[in-house]
């Protein structure tokens, strides 16, 4: 498995924004759903945003209007505008595929595949 890979991430005041993004440097994943993540400091990973194939969104509640999810299908990568920022958004953030077609596009971690290294976002106050 060649795994994605996630740049972006950096030191932000709170209120302000960063663009994550997610690379492909094999495969491409243009047929699958795939989805963003995020894991803090003794916290299980948990989701935070996913595009299906036909570009329909799902947000987890606290990021809703202030992330946008989207993806490039041509360049093989997966973006994760974060705006309005807040220390509690401070995790290391992970993208990852959902090799399986569902109805309605997964929240659940154990779904996705394929996760790099990472990216380290830091919100402080």
């Amino acid at each position: 498995q060649v795994p994605l890979v996630e740049s972006g991430g950096g030191l932000v005041q709170a209120g302000g924004s960063l663009r994550l993004s997610c690379a492909s440097s094999g495969r491409a994943f243009d047929g699958f759903t795939m989805g963003w993540f995020r894991q803090a400091p003794g916290r299980e990973r948990e989701f935070v945003a996913a595009i299906s194939r036909t570009l329909v969104p799902r947000y987890l509640d606290s990021v809703k209007g202030r992330f946008t999810i989207s993806r490039d299908n041509a360049k093989n990568t997966m973006y994760l505008q974060m705006n309005s920022l807040k220390p509690e958004d401070t995790a290391v953030y992970y993208c990852g595929v959902d090799k399986i077609s569902r109805r309605v596009v997964s929240v659940t971690t154990s779904d996705y595949d394929y996760w790099g290294q990472g990216t380290q976002v830091t919100v402080s106050i």
